[in-house]
C-alpha cells in the first residue's frame, strides 16, 4: 500500500535528502488569488460580507455572528459525561506544561548606570481559530485557549465553521469545550472570512492582533494574505508524520500510528523510515490489514497511497537520523533500542514520541504537549504553538549620564561609520 523508497548506499547530504520524500502537493498561491475577494469585501463591508460568504462557501450561515452565551452553556450543558471529564483532564495536564513555559524578567546591568531589562508582555487580543469541517475538533481549543490565558491575554476570541446539523452554530463540543475553559466570545464562521473578520474587525467586533490555530488551505492563504496587518503562529499545512523505526519496533504499533495520521486528510503524510527489510514488509501487511478495520477506509487509503507518504529504506540509524532531519517532520516517533538517546539526535521535529507507549494520538489529546506544531519541513526553523507565541518580549534601556559618557565614543564612532551623523549628534548633544 505505501510506495517504498529505497535510499540504501545513498546520498547523507541534508541538501539533497530535503525533498527525497516528496510532500502532497497544493497550489496556495492559486488559492490566494481566489482568497484575495473574499478579505477585501469583508475588509469593505464586515458582518454582511461574512455571512454571505458563509452561505455561498459553506452552505450555511448563523442566525447570528456571536454564539448566544445560552447556545454555549446549554452546549455544555448536553456534554456527555465522559467526554467532559476527559477534556478537564486534558486541560489540566496541558496547563501543567505550558505553565512551564513561562518566562520571568530578566534585568542586566551592562556597565555600572547602564542597565537593559526585559519583560514579556502579552499580546492584547488574539483570535483562535478551530476547525470544522471533516471532523470537530475539541482539542484544538485546548491547544489555543490554554498557552493564551496561561501568557496572560486578556482578549479571546474564538472563530469555528456554522454546521448545518446544529443550526448554524459551531458544533457543540467545541462550544463546550469553549464554556469550560470560559471563553465567552466565541463567532460562527470558518474559513478565509473569518480570518479577515479577526484581521478587519467590525462595527460589533474589534480586530485582534494575533491569529493561531490550523486550519484549510483557505484559512492558511488568508493567514498568508493579512501577516503583517496581525501575527500569526504559522502556515499550517497537512498533517505528518515520520517514524523511525529499527529491527526492534512493533509493526503494529507503526502500522497503527501511520494510520492514526492519514485519517486526518487525504493529503496526510505517513512515512517510515527504516534500516530494517524484515519490519518494512511486516508494516505493509499490518498497514493493509489494518486500514480494512478503520472507519475512514477510503480516506486513509488514499493519504497512505499518496506520494506524500512512503517507507524508507536506510542502511542503518546514522543514515536515517539524516533523513528524518532533513525531511523535519510535524511529528516523529522513534522505535528504536535506546530510543530516548536516539531522539535526543534529533535536530528537526516539531514534536518527539519516544518508545512504544508515546503515540502521537496521545500528545494529540492529553500528552500536556502542544498539538498545533510546524508542517511541511518548517520544523527546522519553527515551533510549534506554546505560551512565547502569546508574549512579546519588550528590553527596557536604562543609562545613567555616566554610563553615556562612558560607551559615547562608541555610539558616535559606529554612527558615523554607518553615515548616521545625527545618530551621533543624538549623543553629543548630551555630553558635557
Amino acid at each position: 500500500m505505501l510506495n517504498t523508497l529505497d535510499l540504501r548506499g545513498g546520498t547523507r547530504n541534508s541538501r539533497e535528502l530535503r525533498d527525497v520524500v516528496p510532500r502532497a502537493q497544493f497550489d496556495l498561491d492559486a488559492v490566494l488569488e481566489q482568497v484575495r475577494p473574499i478579505v477585501e469585501d469583508v475588509a469593505a463591508r464586515g458582518e454582511v460580507a461574512v455571512q454571505e460568504w458563509s452561505a455561498k462557501l459553506d452552505g450555511v450561515s448563523a442566525p447570528q455572528l456571536r454564539v448566544p452565551q445560552d447556545i454555549i452553556q446549554a452546549s455544555l450543558a448536553t456534554l456527555a459525561t465522559d467526554v467532559r471529564e476527559s477534556l478537564e483532564e486534558a486541560i489540566r495536564r496541558v496547563r501543567i506544561v505550558h505553565q512551564s513555559q513561562v518566562r520571568a524578567e530578566s534585568s542586566v546591568t551592562v556597565a555600572p548606570g547602564g542597565v537593559v531589562s526585559e519583560r514579556w508582555v502579552p499580546v492584547e487580543r488574539v483570535g483562535l481559530y478551530v476547525p470544522g469541517g471533516r471532523a470537530v475538533y475539541p482539542s484544538s481549543v485546548v491547544m489555543n485557549v490554554v498557552p493564551a490565558q496561561i501568557a496572560g491575554v486578556e482578549s479571546i476570541a474564538v472563530v469555528s465553521p456554522p454546521q448545518k446539523d446544529n443550526n448554524g452554530w459551531p458544533h457543540p463540543t467545541i462550544l463546550a469545550a469553549c464554556a469550560i475553559l470560559g471563553v465567552e466570545e466565541v463567532y460562527s464562521v470558518g474559513g478565509a472570512q473569518a480570518i479577515a473578520l479577526l484581521a478587519y474587525g467590525s462595527d460589533q467586533i474589534d480586530p485582534v492582533n494575533l491569529v493561531t490555530g490550523p486550519g484549510n488551505m483557505w484559512v492558511t492563504a488568508a493567514k498568508r494574505l493579512l501577516k503583517g496587518r496581525i501575527g500569526i503562529d504559522s502556515e499550517a499545512g497537512p498533517t505528518e508524520i515520520a517514524i523511525l523505526a529499527d529491527d526492534s519496533a512493533n509493526a503494529t504499533y507503526v502500522a497503527a500510528d501511520l494510520i492514526s495520521q492519514a485519517e486526518h486528510d487525504v493529503v496526510a503524510a505517513s512515512v517510515l523510515v527504516t534500516d530494517s527489510l524484515e519490519l518494512a514488509q511486516a508494516v505493509q501487511t499490518e498497514v493493509t490489514r489494518q486500514v480494512q478495520l478503520t472507519k475512514h477506509t477510503e480516506r486513509v487509503t488514499t493519504a497512505l497511497t499518496g506520494q506524500q507518504s512512503a517507507i524508507v529504506l536506510v542502511d542503518d540509524l546514522k543514515h536515517g537520523l539524516a533523513v528524518v532531519d532533513a525531511y523535519a517532520a510535524e511529528h516523529l516517533e522513534i522505535h528504536t533500542r535506546d530510543a530516548a538517546n536516539v531522539a535526543r539526535q534529533v535536530k528537526n521535529a516539531g514534536a518527539i514520541f519516544v518508545g512504544d507507549f508515546s503515540p502521537v494520538s496521545l500528545g494529540d489529546y492529553a500528552a500536556g504537549s502542544n498539538h498545533v506544531l510546524p508542517t511541511g519541513g518548517c520544523a527546522c526553523h519553527s515551533s510549534g504553538l506554546s505560551v512565547q507565541t502569546f508574549l512579546r518580549g519588550i528590553h527596557y534601556v536604562e543609562y545613567s549620564k555616566t554610563a553615556l559618557e562612558d560607551i559615547a565614543k562608541t555610539v558616535i564612532t559606529l554612527a558615523n561609520a554607518e553615515d548616521l551623523p545625527g545618530h551621533a549628534a543624538a549623543v553629543e548633544v548630551r555630553l558635557p
